[in-house]
């Protein structure tokens, strides 16, 4: 019996991290962390930074599987350890609990100022993944999230206390508009499931009037323009207020 048990605590190691959505907390994190460093920020400062960032997305990718547990068996989507079995929902909930203990010091590690604002954003998540992400008002987390970041980059520094100072407007707005966009690029593989469990994300409700294709090709435009924009305003208007 010893031996099954363990067999299974290690079968779920893989499904935890695949629950986990560790892609696009890893791409995240490595962004946000070299930002910070092209910002002028020391490498201590920024290796931080983007560690917070991870244990943040790994979170909040855990409480997104949890949370779709019902409408993912409904659906009978792929890939989703928690709904498929592989990862019960009560060990997922767990190590969810055990990262938010890691975040809140790592965090604030950054600054209380720019903690604060990280763990705003783990805020946002939760109501997103518990209430919005599956209606028209789907987009909203993901503004509020990406506009979020120039505030956690511009205020930060080492140690607790107040560092730096606000983000400009420009690169808030920008940011939270690449938000909007990572959230149609990452829903789009999802369509038709999202569509057969009674989703009605904006990118889907987009979808049904423009059709998968040219939704497509215009995400990815927008989403190059919105980079190029964030980098244009990040050279000439800068992090900073």
């Amino acid at each position: 019996m010893n031996v099954h048990a363990s067999t299974r605590q290690r079968g779920q190691v893989p499904a935890l991290v695949r629950s986990a959505h560790p892609r696009q907390a890893v791409l995240l994190a490595v962004a946000v962390g070299v930002a910070a460093a092209i910002a002028g920020r020391p490498a201590r400062e920024a290796l931080v930074a983007g560690a917070a960032v991870l244990v943040a997305q790994l979170l909040l990718g855990l409480v997104n599987d949890v949370a779709d547990e019902r409408a993912d068996v409904r659906s009978g989507a792929s890939g989703k350890p928690v709904a498929e079995g592989a990862l019960p929902a009560g060990n997922a909930s767990f190590v969810a609990v055990v990262l938010l203990l890691l975040l809140v010091p790592l965090s604030l590690q950054n600054g209380t100022v720019a903690g604060s604002t990280l763990l705003i954003t783990v805020v946002v998540g939760f109501v997103h993944d518990r209430w919005l992400h599956r209606t028209w008002l789907s987009w909203l987390g993901w503004a509020v999230t990406f506009g979020l970041l120039p505030a956690f980059l511009s205020y930060g520094g080492w140690g607790g206390g107040r560092h730096g100072g606000p983000p400009t407007v420009a690169i808030t707005a920008v940011a939270a508009v690449l938000g909007v966009c990572v959230h149609f690029l990452t829903t789009l593989p999802d369509l038709v499931v999202d569509h057969q469990s009674g989703a009605r994300n904006l990118p889907l409700l987009v979808a049904l009037r423009t059709g998968a294709p040219r939704l497509l090709v215009g995400t990815v435009v927008v989403t190059l323009a919105a980079v190029a924009g964030l980098v244009v305003v990040a050279l000439r208007v800068g992090l900073h207020q």
